[in-house]
C-alpha cells in the first residue's frame, strides 16, 4: 500500500540494511538536481503523517533514489535504443537474419531473441543499482543468488513473449498500412488472457504461494465475515498467503488475475506485523479493487487509451523511419530492424501515458479505501484510529517521504501520497449523523 511507482508494491518494509556504498551521496546529487530545477522534488511540509529525525533522513535519501531511478530508467532505456540504431547494431544484426533465410518468420525467431537480449544486457546496471538500493535501505534482503536467478527467469519470460509479440506485430506491419488497428483489436483478448494466467503460470515462478486457509484458518473465518457484508463470494479457495518474507521485508496484499483466477493474496509479512484489526483493513481496501471491478476497468480503460497512442505511435514510427532510417540503415518498417524503432516509440509514449494511467490507479485506490473503512464498520471497534496507525506504520517501515513532490506524485505514484491516505483515515466516518457511506447504507 505504498505510493511510489519504483516500488509497485505497497510496501512496509523495515530494518535498516547495511550501505555497500555510501548511497546517501548519490541521493544527495539527485536532491541538488531537482531542486537546481525548480523546488520540482519537495513540497510544504504537511500534518499528521511523521517521522522520526533519523527515519526522516534515511527516507528522504530513499525517496531521491526513487525518483531519480524512476525517471532515469525510461531515459537509459531510450539512450540503448538510440545506440543500438546510431551504432547500426540492429541494422548488422538484420543483414545477418537475413543472410540466415528468407524467410520473414524464420529471420524474426533469429533477430528478436538476439536484440532483446542484448537491451537486456544493456539495461542490467540500473537493474542491479535498483536491488542494491533495497537491500542498502532494508527493503529487501533477497541474496544475490537468488535475485539474479528471478533476473533470468524474467529474461527468459520476455525472450519468448517478445519474440511471439513482435512476430505477430510485423506480420500486421506486412500485410496492411492500419497495422496499429489491427494491432489493437488483437491486443485487446490477449491483455485479458496475460491477466488470467499471471497468477496461475508467471507468479509461481517467482514466489512461494499456498491457501491462506492452510496456516490460518481463524483468519480465514475473521475475512469471510468482511466478505459477507459485500454479497460477492470470495471462497477460501481464492485467499492465498504468499511468503513473501524469503525476500522482502515490506507488507502487502493485492488482487490479480481475471474471472476464475481472480484472488486475494496477502503477505506473510503483513500477517507478522500487523495486528488483527489493520489486517481487517488491509483486506477491505483490496476486497474493495476485488468488489469494484477496478482489474476489468483498468483492463477497459487501458484499451481505450493504447488505441489513441497505437495511432499516434504508428505515425511517429514512419516519420522517423522516412527521417532516419538512411542514417540507421533501415529500408523500411518492415525491417527487422526498424525493432529498436518500434521499442523506441512505444518508451517514449509509454513515459507520457504514465501520468494518465497513475491517475486512474490513484483513483482506484482512493476507492479502494473509502471501501475498505466502510465494509469493517461494526467489525473492527475504530475504524479511522486503526486505519491511521496502519498508514502510520506502513509509511515508517517503507520509508515513505512525507513531502513528495505534486509533480513527482502526478508523474509517478501509483497510490495517493502516504500522508494524504492517513489524514483522510484518520478524519473519515459516514456513519456520524448527517454523514453517509459512499458504498454501503446505514
Amino acid at each position: 500500500m505504498s505510493s511510489p511507482k519504483v516500488m509497485k508494491t505497497r510496501d512496509r518494509s523495515n530494518g535498516r540494511g547495511e550501505y555497500f556504498l555510501k548511497p546517501d551521496v548519490f541521493s544527495e546529487f539527485f536532491r541538488r538536481l531537482f531542486t537546481r530545477m525548480g523546488g520540482l522534488l519537495t513540497a510544504v511540509p504537511r500534518l499528521v503523517y511523521s517521522l522520526p529525525p533519523d527515519v526522516l533522513a534515511r527516507a528522504r535519501s530513499l525517496y531521491y533514489w526513487r525518483t531519480g531511478l524512476s525517471f532515469g530508467s525510461i531515459l537509459w532505456s531510450i539512450l540503448v535504443l538510440l545506440a543500438l540504431l546510431n551504432f547500426r547494431g540492429a541494422a548488422a544484426l538484420g543483414a545477418w537474419t537475413s543472410s540466415v533465410s528468407r524467410k520473414p518468420w524464420l529471420q524474426g525467431l533469429c533477430f528478436v531473441p538476439l536484440f532483446l537480449l542484448a537491451v537486456s544486457i544493456l539495461q542490467l546496471p540500473l537493474s542491479i543499482l535498483g536491488h542494491h538500493i533495497s537491500l542498502s535501505y532494508g527493503q529487501s534482503i533477497q541474496g544475490w543468488g537468488s535475485w539474479f536467478l528471478d533476473w533470468t527467469k524474467g529474461l527468459l519470460l520476455d525472450l519468448i513473449t517478445g519474440t511471439v509479440a513482435l512476430s505477430v506485430v510485423f506480420a500486421l506491419i506486412r500485410h496492411s498500412r492500419r497495422w496499429w488497428l489491427w494491432l489493437w483489436i488483437v491486443s485487446l483478448p490477449m491483455q485479458v488472457l496475460v491477466t488470467f494466467v499471471l497468477p496461475l503460470v508467471v507468479d509461481p515462478m517467482f514466489n512461494h504461494f499456498e491457501p491462506l486457509a492452510k496456516s490460518n484458518p481463524a483468519l480465514v473465518q475473521q475475512l469471510e465475515r468482511v466478505v459477507s457484508k459485500t454479497g460477492v463470494s470470495i471462497p477460501p479457495s481464492r485467499m492465498f498467503l504468499m511468503k513473501a518474507s524469503e525476500k522482502y521485508t515490506s507488507s502487502n496484499a493485492y488482487v490479480t488475475g481475471f474471472g476464475s483466477s481472480r484472488r486475494v493474496v496477502v503477505w506473510d509479512n503483513t500477517l507478522k506485523s500487523s495486528p488483527p484489526d489493520e489486517i481487517l483493513l488491509i483486506f477491505g481496501h483490496e476486497l474493495g479493487h476485488y468488489v469494484l471491478h477496478h482489474i476489468e476497468r483498468g483492463l477497459a480503460i487501458g484499451g481505450v487509451v493504447s488505441l489513441f497512442f497505437l495511432w499516434v505511435g504508428s505515425h511517429l514510427v514512419r516519420w522517423l523511419i522516412l527521417r532516419h532510417g538512411p542514417g540507421w540503415h533501415i529500408a523500411s518498417l518492415e525491417d527487422w530492424a526498424a525493432t529498436p524503432v518500434l521499442l523506441l516509440v512505444l518508451a517514449i509514449l509509454s513515459f507520457l501515458a504514465e501520468p494518465i494511467a497513475n491517475g486512474i490507479s490513484r483513483v482506484q485506490e482512493h476507492q479502494a479505501d473509502v471501501f475498505g473503512s466502510e465494509v469493517v464498520h461494526g467489525i473492527v471497534a475504530d475504524p479511522q484510529k486503526v486505519n491511521a496507525e496502519s498508514f502510520q506504520r506502513l509509511g515508517q517501515e517503507s520509508l515513505e517521504y512525507p513531502y513528495p513532490s505534486p509533480f513527482v506524485v502526478f508523474w509517478t505514484y501509483t497510490h495517493p501520497p502516504i500522508a494524504d491516505r492517513e489524514a483522510f483515515a484518520q478524519s473519515y466516518d459516514p456513519w456520524q449523523p448527517g454523514a453517509h457511506p459512499r458504498y454501503f447504507s446505514k
